[in-house]
């Protein structure tokens, strides 16, 4: 693990040791609104079940709903689906999200990335200059609250993006920030297999 990511984990460890949270519990399809189950029948479709968070956004049915539309508006951004899917990565790393990590190496394997390019996507560490500098550009909207340098926009404009692209990757920012958030206000069960550890 590098040591920005044992920051994150002493910092998660120490949160919660200090308090004390009320439990969420993952509702059923009838404990949520009537207007949130064809998202929970859509996911029963495509994955077989309705995962433990998108279930827990869905005590609002305007938050699930309004939340996976715009989520599937950004597939027509700048950035196809594995590289969506690294963004995701790097994002629940950064923001210490263990459901989001573990959902997203699920997704991002079947969309091409080998586990172990996960986990260098994860720790900044994947030799590659493009991902080096998206690395780098999404830290700093993270950890600077939206600041990027001139220097570092200058890099990635050099790779051959505009400015739709950085508006893009921030909007991929804050989707994935989304549920990194929830998961981490409700710390409901994780459905998936875990993500090593970095």
């Amino acid at each position: 693990m590098n040591k920005l990511g044992l920051v994150n984990l002493i910092s998660l460890n120490l949160f919660l040791q200090s308090t004390s949270m009320k439990p969420f519990t993952v509702p059923t399809y009838e404990q949520v609104p009537a207007d949130a189950r064809p998202a929970f029948d859509q996911f029963k479709r495509l994955m077989g079940k309705m995962p433990n968070l998108y279930a827990t956004i869905g005590y609002s049915a305007n938050a699930l709903n309004s939340y996976l539309h715009y989520v599937s508006e950004q597939a027509r951004g700048t950035f196809h689906a594995k590289d969506r899917e690294a963004i995701y990565l790097i994002v629940s790393q950064l923001n210490g999200c263990e459901y989001c990590l573990a959902s997203h190496t699920l997704s991002a394997i079947k969309n091409g990335w080998k586990e172990e390019e996960t986990l260098a996507l994860r720790a900044g560490t994947i030799v590659d200059q493009k991902w080096e500098v998206i690395y780098r550009v999404i830290h700093s909207i993270i950890e600077q609250k939206g600041l990027v340098s001139d220097e570092l926009l200058d890099e990635f404009y050099a790779l051959g993006y505009q400015e739709a692209a950085i508006i893009d990757l921030m909007v991929l920012v804050n989707v994935m920030s989304f549920t990194n958030y929830t998961y981490r206000l409700t710390h409901i069960p994780i459905d998936f297999p875990l993500a090593k550890d970095i």
